[in-house]
């Protein structure tokens, strides 16, 4: 009986330290789901702050500009938006060739046409602006591929419309609509001054623009595939006096310019290690030389940018 005894008190207090060290585990855990629940209610109160603060900051920088703006800036991570005039249409210059790029990508994956197809350079594309392939002689063949990054990374004006030509601009504004771009319209060739002189203009709005940006980035276009080939042409650009200006040289950028007679843009995706930013911003000025409309692009970009890299941690 004693021993029998003795092994019962045994193995209730085996139960008891068990129960214990149990409730101690359970209570530790607790503990620390606590802690890190305030420890991310903390982080996201900071977030709110410094967004807040980055708001202040476009309304000064806006208020300041000596002309008319539309602006989108996105936390691609959280999905705020700060935005301004976002749907006010505005002559998109070579904005457009986002969507034109856009409609090319489309076009080849649902095979109407090949990438690897050789185009000719007809005389009657050549138009003056940004690019090479002005001087390039009649008859010289590229590809749909190469046209499409010299549109985007040289602003091509003969590249886009050697696009144009081959996909059609009824196609191109079939395929905005199909985009979900509702503002943006392709109403003549770019650079076609003669035409924009007669009232004939191609528009756009900083929502459009930043919309067909994040279904790249979503990987939303069409599929992962075909939206991180337009984001790696966008990071090729080497126009970088708006957007980048003002950001530290290894940020990588996927933008793209625009930039015609009392019109200056710049719209594209800010890649940091604290987290991802769209910025889309849209003027018309009325200086000679774009510089005012220029810095304020980049002031708008280094905003965004201040407000990720003042969050805390990685």
């Amino acid at each position: 009986m004693k021993i029998v005894r003795t092994i019962s008190i045994t193995l209730v207090s085996v139960l008891l330290l068990s129960l214990a060290g149990a409730l101690g585990y359970f209570a530790g855990q607790y503990k620390c789901a606590l802690s890190v629940t305030g420890e991310k209610k903390g982080l996201l109160a900071r977030r709110k702050t410094e967004w807040q603060a980055l708001k202040r900051s476009l309304g000064e920088e806006i208020g300041s500009f000596n002309g008319e703006c539309g602006v989108v800036v996105r936390d691609l991570y959280k999905g705020w938006e700060l935005s301004h005039n976002s749907d006010a249409p505005f002559p998109s210059a070579s904005m457009v060739k986002i969507p034109i790029m856009a409609s090319c990508l489309v076009a080849a994956a649902q095979g109407k046409i090949k990438l690897d197809a050789a185009v000719k350079l007809n005389k009657k594309d050549k138009f003056g602006g940004s690019g090479l392939l002005k001087k390039m002689a009649p008859g010289s063949e590229f590809t749909l591929d190469e046209l499409m990054g010299r549109m985007i990374y040289d602003s091509d004006n003969t590249a886009t419309n050697m696009i144009t030509t081959a996909l059609g601009q009824g196609y191109i504004n079939d395929s905005f609509k199909a985009l979900g771009l509702p503002n943006t319209n392709f109403s003549r060739r770019v650079a076609d001054y003669a035409m924009r002189d007669k009232g004939v203009e191609n528009y756009t709005t900083a929502a459009d623009i930043a919309g067909i940006l994040e279904k790249m980035y979503r990987r939303e276009l069409v599929n992962a595939k075909v939206s991180d080939k337009g984001l790696m042409i966008m990071k090729l650009q080497r126009v970088n006096d708006r957007i980048p200006k003002y950001l530290p040289v290894d940020i990588s950028v996927a933008h793209k310019t625009g930039l015609e007679k009392g019109v200056c843009h710049d719209a594209g995706i800010i890649f940091t290690e604290k987290g991802d930013l769209l910025v889309s911003v849209l003027t018309k000025h009325p200086d000679p030389n774009a510089s005012q409309a220029k810095e304020f692009i980049a002031k708008i970009a280094l905003a965004a940018y201040r407000y990720i890299e003042n969050l805390p941690g990685s």
